[in-house]
């Protein structure tokens, strides 16, 4: 039982409620065609989108997502990188899903089917500003998120699909404590290697800036790639730190170029235990699927 309400404290105390500005919080872009077996000279792709933020900016209940509440429009898409001509700027504004009051967080998801010709490569951004400015780095600086889309076929002729990576907006851990996060990935393809890796601001595969203030803004972190598991250690009580990855896939073990780059952007909070709460950590055992 004293185990129990020292947990409960813990959550307590890191789940109340703190205001921070500005207003981004992360998201990602993914995409799939929406039949991989080619036909003619085009292919129509899902492109998805998932944005997380600052719910004083953008607000949503119960009522805005039962209503299909738009939240976080008018930014673009836009063009960033690779083949020029076939991408119009998409706008950002998203149908309301989820909300957490506590964290203060609303999140969104929109879908758009575009056409593309095969056979080109073109990397796509949301790049604006400004991040929320409690960040360890990066604080009210601008963001950038990168995603390739590849309709040249696969070595086995189909058309390739782009991994998928989640996370919720906000993780809390615990300061001074050495966190392993593991980040789930899972890709349509289901034989494709997948590997993610840290977002960077220049000489990748979407030939530009994945990151912008919040590259490599995990002081220390490091990272294992085929798994996509984070390690590092937090070290200030009530500041957030920015995760920005890049999840690629590629056709096999031996392949050295990917076929599509993902980017998921979040944050983790950094909260210190109460005195005298529990030391040991709960764990998750048994085999953990990433797939």
């Amino acid at each position: 039982m004293m185990l129990i309400m020292r947990l409960l404290i813990i959550l307590l105390v890191g789940f109340s409620p703190i205001v921070q500005g500005v207003h981004f919080r992360g998201g990602t872009i993914t995409w799939r065609p929406l039949n991989n077996t080619p036909s003619g000279s085009t292919v129509a792709v899902q492109v998805r989108e998932r944005w997380s933020w600052n719910r004083g900016t953008y607000y949503c209940d119960d009522t805005t997502i039962a209503t299909y509440g738009v939240i976080g429009a008018g930014y673009p898409i836009t063009y960033v990188s690779g083949t020029t001509g076939v991408w119009s700027n998409m706008d950002t504004g998203a149908n309301c899903t989820d909300y957490s009051a506590a964290l203060i967080v609303s999140s969104g998801e929109h879908y758009e089917t575009r056409t593309f010709p095969l056979n080109i490569s073109v990397s796509i951004g949301f790049v604006n500003g400004n991040w929320l400015t409690n960040l360890v780095i990066g604080g009210s600086m601008a963001w950038s998120v990168v995603c390739r889309i590849n309709t040249n076929l696969r070595p086995d002729g189909y058309i390739n699909s782009s991994p998928i990576a989640v996370s919720l907006p906000i993780v809390y851990k615990q300061i001074n404590i050495q966190q392993v996060h593991v980040v789930q990935m899972s890709d349509f393809d289901g034989t494709d290697i997948l590997r993610c890796r840290f977002a960077t601001a220049s000489s990748n595969f979407n030939g530009a800036n994945e990151c912008d203030g919040v590259c490599n803004a995990i002081p220390g972190a490091s990272l294992i790639q085929d798994n996509c598991t984070l390690v590092f250690t937090l070290t200030y009580p009530g500041v957030y730190a920015a995760a920005a990855l890049q999840i690629e896939d590629y056709f096999s073990s031996s392949s050295t170029t990917p076929m599509s780059s993902v980017p998921l952007q979040f944050l983790f909070y950094g909260y210190a235990a109460p005195t005298g709460s529990c030391t040991t950590p709960p764990a998750i055992i048994g085999n953990l699927p990433n797939r």
